[in-house]
């Protein structure tokens, strides 16, 4: 039942980062007024109209807790967050990751938000920000130029933007399976008799030369005047990898420790690895190979891969502008604009970078929001928790040094490494990190 004693909130984005905002604060009572432009006016990276929808990788990556992601996954899940519950129910196949069938997810979270009553999901693009009540900006990195304008009005900051590039899809049907093969690296979650998640694609050194040479020498989108802005490093296109030097490829996605081809054990010199990208395991996505490259040359460029030579690509690979604002600068450490507090901003345009990392600024945004609405103090969870670490980072990182971020270990307090002579190995001290961070997270929240 709405609160009526509390107002509407005013959520612009239903991504990934809006929509678990709105799932929060409807799951606490209050009235959403959620703004969606798609499908009215869409973005060069989406295709659908729906809630959180894909537009890169199909993965939210590793789904356990000697992992930085998969701390954040598992507490996202603690504090029931939809965009978790939604991946979890269309997880596909992927070893230790957590992949999902990217139409099955959207739909998922579209349905729930659509059946929730106090979610009033608005379509068409808002073109300015409302100069009354609680409002959550999460316009995401494709925000529209006339909301950006509104954005850069309100913060006073000059803009910050990079680009992702994502990455193409491949038929399944057009791989050569006499080439390819299926196989986790090292053999690792894939149990006796089974075939691992990625489908591999061997290159001995000619092949792996040749192809790199094309890489670099192959057209490239052209650059607009605003284009001058360095990559993500955690997004590269693969050809920007070429280009830093021949072997960067091969000790990046292409890196073929560990995946001796099963029946034969021939060492591949450099392997693509390909994965499911929705649950029929009929569409794959090329792993690592976000690319700047023009539509023909792609086709022309990835077909020298062995085992593509007739792959038939049914998602081409692209580049989307990645917007971010000067977090440190404008934002305290609940997301409100020091300025105007009663305006927050979350996911990726708050300068972390990633599906899981956007959503659980969203999760965050709405248990901030819903606090306010009751008249209470918003509090951010204790830094050493994945979520805490992440508002740290764009809170509290020197604006000069500020740039967008994955959760790693690295914000977090570091483990301990021994336990009297006997030291713990990596594995151990980031599961001990993780730990810690899940029973400080458990007292947060019984107290908050």
């Amino acid at each position: 039942m709405t609160d009526t004693s509390t107002p509407t909130i005013t959520i612009i984005g239903a991504g990934l980062a809006g929509s678990e905002a709105a799932w929060q604060l409807a799951r606490r009572g209050i009235h959403v007024r959620l703004h969606e432009m798609r499908p009215t006016t869409m973005t060069p990276a989406h295709k659908t109209g729906n809630c959180a929808e894909l537009v890169c990788s199909n993965t939210f990556r590793a789904d356990h807790l000697e992992n930085a992601v998969g701390l954040l996954h598992e507490e996202m899940r603690r504090m029931d967050s939809l965009i978790m519950r939604c991946g979890d129910e269309a997880r596909i196949p992927a070893g230790t990751a957590l992949a999902v069938d990217r139409e099955q997810f959207s739909a998922l979270v579209t349905a729930a938000l659509t059946a929730e009553p106090l979610i009033e999901i608005v379509p068409g693009e808002v073109t300015d920000i409302p100069s009354e009540g609680l409002v959550l900006i999460a316009s995401g990195p494709l925000t529209s130029d006339t909301l950006y304008d509104r954005i850069q009005n309100l913060t006073g900051e000059d803009r910050l933007c990079f680009f992702d590039a994502i990455a193409p899809v491949v038929d399944a049907e057009s791989v050569n399976m006499k080439i390819a093969y299926w196989k986790n690296r090292y053999d690792k979650n894939v149990a006796e008799g089974e075939a691992g998640d990625y489908l591999n694609c061997p290159m001995n050194e000619a092949q792996y030369k040749a192809f790199v040479a094309e890489l670099v020498s192959a057209e490239k989108v052209a650059f607009k005047g605003f284009e001058d802005i360095p990559f993500f490093e955690g997004c590269m296109p693969i050809e920007e990898m070429a280009e830093r030097g021949e072997d960067t490829p091969r000790f990046g996605p292409m890196k073929p420790v560990g995946l001796d081809h099963p029946v034969s054990g021939e060492k591949a010199y450099a392997v693509v690895q390909l994965r499911r990208d929705n649950r029929m395991g009929s569409l794959l996505n090329m792993v690592g190979f976000q690319t700047k490259m023009t539509y023909g040359e792609q086709k022309r460029v990835f077909t020298m891969i062995p085992g593509l030579e007739q792959a038939e690509f049914f998602r081409l690979g692209s580049l989307h502008r990645n917007t971010f604002i000067k977090s440190p600068a404008l934002l305290d450490n609940t997301l409100r604009l020091k300025k105007e507090p009663r305006i927050l901003f979350a996911g990726q345009i708050t300068g972390v970078e990633g599906y899981v990392e956007s959503a659980s600024m969203g999760l965050m945004a709405g248990r901030f929001l819903a606090a306010m609405a009751h008249g209470e103090e918003p509090e951010a969870p204790p830094a050493d928790t994945a979520h805490g670490a992440l508002l740290a980072h764009i809170s509290q990182t020197r604006v000069e040094d500020f740039q967008p971020m994955n959760i790693n270990f690295g914000l977090l307090p570091p483990g301990k490494k021994r336990d009297g002579k006997r030291r713990f190995s990596r594995a151990e001290r980031r599961r001990s990190v993780s730990d810690k961070a899940l029973a400080v997270l458990d007292a947060w929240l019984k107290k908050s």
